[in-house]
């Protein structure tokens, strides 16, 4: 039976629950469509969180982002939602989602939206470079 997509978002326990660390995945094929002119939006999703319990599993990740394919709408609207319902699906410590769409009307729009868990602090950075 061939995949079509799906709002359903499947997590998994995290292996390693007692650390901090970065999962970062990388969606280069979001469509969705204008809600004005009813033309497609092309994206590329950069995902980034930390995970507390559960991470995304990543099929029903690809089933989930296909589900917009035919939906309209605004760039800031479908960001926002995409990291409400990923937030609402694992939890994590951090999570942040940028959307780069291609160019519409010679305007190309990015948004950056950011979870944070309020009883989560982030470790200090470690730049390893200017030792």
């Amino acid at each position: 039976m061939p995949s079509k997509p799906s709002k359903d978002l499947e997590i998994f326990d995290n292996p390693n629950a007692d650390r901090d660390y970065v999962i970062q995945i990388d969606v280069p094929e979001f469509t969705c469509l204008c809600p004005k002119t009813g033309q497609p939006d092309f994206a590329t999703l950069h995902l980034e969180y930390i995970a507390d319990k559960a991470c995304i599993e990543l099929k029903s990740l690809k089933m989930y982002i296909w589900s917009f394919r035919d939906e309209g709408a605004f760039h800031e609207a479908v960001t926002n939602q995409i990291l409400d319902d990923l937030v609402l699906a694992t939890r994590p410590r951090f999570m942040r989602l940028k959307a780069i769409f291609n160019v519409r009307g010679g305007v190309y729009t990015t948004i950056v939206a950011e979870h944070q868990r309020s009883d989560w602090t982030p470790k200090p950075v470690v730049d390893l470079q200017h030792l």
